[in-house]
């Protein structure tokens, strides 16, 4: 998904107001550099910062889509921390994993069950060498955590909520079950760019017809993608246009994620959910589903199912961090979608997009540039 949110992203421009506090009119938050993350942070107090300073970063993970064979090979050449990440998701897997990510090719990389476990372990060896290149501390230097659909997976497991070898099994088994949920030429996904968030709701609800056409990804810079199934979506086409959409185009997906049509993808991930142990994060993460921190167990449990068929309101969850003090958003591991999509939804906020060994020290500067504004 990511994939075509990069291609996509580029045509579009404009969006609706959000309604987070620190909010202006128009397309974007404009930051209020005077907000400070310890707003948040009194209603957490478990998670301040012991270094006393005010953290002005999130950690966010990206989503499908920004794989591409090759991810991570250097940094797990370079630094036995991150090829400890890699070999602990073999492990878990039962596979050689790795093999396919560095050497592809890539229509396997890209199959759903092998792409989600992929990227996830590109970005915790990312953090890994963060960690102990750069003196990243989740804990310490994250505000928020945050990821895009199975990215959130990726946040938990940076934030210690989920071990890295049970992070790979859920998303093997999530990327089974979204992949077999609905038949091939089901479903569809499309993107409607130049609606906003409402006016796309709208639309899909007026093509469903009695079938399932919902949102499944607000993005931001007014990219909104509707799922569904396949007739309905392309009334949706239809509809949008005439609505005023700069474009509507059906999306080359081989399934209609994040709708009802994945119900039985929700049910896999609860039955599979309910045997992992899920702790307390270090630091809050942004869930999809609500725009919102959540660090309960029980409830970030409940929110992950909750996914499956939920959109993904990535533009809100942007905007609320934003709107509590972060300035600058770390995008750890594969792409640099996340980070464009910043831009486009928070004036004065910086993506930092950071996927190989050259990134490391620019990414240091920018942490230390967050911890000083």
């Amino acid at each position: 998904m990511a994939r075509f949110i990069r291609i996509l992203g580029a045509m579009a421009r404009e969006s609706h107001p959000i309604r987070t506090p620190g909010l202006t009119a128009g397309n974007r938050l404009r930051l209020d550099t005077t907000l400070s993350c310890s707003v948040f942070r009194r209603d957490f107090s478990d998670f301040q910062a012991t270094s006393g300073v005010l953290m002005a970063a999130a950690f966010t993970f990206p989503g499908q889509g920004s794989q591409a064979v090759g991810m991570g090979k250097a940094f797990a050449e370079a630094f036995p921390a991150a090829r400890a990440v890699f070999d602990e998701v073999d492990a878990a897997l039962g596979e050689r994993l790795t093999a396919v990510i560095w050497d592809g090719p890539a229509e396997t990389l890209q199959l759903t069950q092998n792409a989600q476990p992929a990227l996830m372990a590109v970005s915790l060896a990312t953090l890994r060498v963060l960690e102990t290149e750069a003196g990243f501390s989740v804990g310490r230097d994250a505000a928020f955590v945050a990821g895009h659909s199975l990215g959130e997976y990726s946040a938990l497991a940076a934030a210690g909520s989920l071990s890295i070898s049970d992070t790979a099994r859920l998303l093997r088994t999530r990327g089974l079950a979204m992949q077999k949920a609905v038949p091939v030429g089901v479903g569809a996904m499309a993107a409607l760019l130049g609606l906003d968030y409402e006016a796309a709701v709208a639309v899909a609800n007026e093509a469903a017809q009695g079938q399932v056409c919902q949102a499944a990804n607000d993005n931001g810079g007014g990219q909104v993608v509707v799922s569904g199934d396949k007739a309905a979506v392309e009334r949706a086409l239809e509809i949008a246009k005439i609505r005023g959409a700069k474009r509507a185009m059906l999306l080359p997906v081989s399934a209609p994620f994040h709708c009802r049509l994945m119900q039985p993808a929700a049910d896999a991930m609860a039955k599979a959910l309910a045997d992992v142990t899920i702790k307390q994060p270090v630091s809050p993460v942004v869930s999809n589903v609500l725009a919102a921190p959540i660090t309960d167990p029980d409830e970030i449990r409940r929110r992950l199912i909750e996914q499956v068929t939920g959109t993904v309101r990535w533009r809100e969850s942007v905007a609320y961090m934003a709107s509590h003090g972060v300035t600058r958003f770390f995008e750890i591991g594969a792409g640099k979608v996340l980070s464009g999509l910043v831009k486009r939804i928070a004036d004065g906020a910086v993506g930092i997009s950071v996927g190989g060994p050259g990134d490391i020290a620019l990414a240091k500067e920018a942490l230390a540039a967050a911890h000083s504004a």
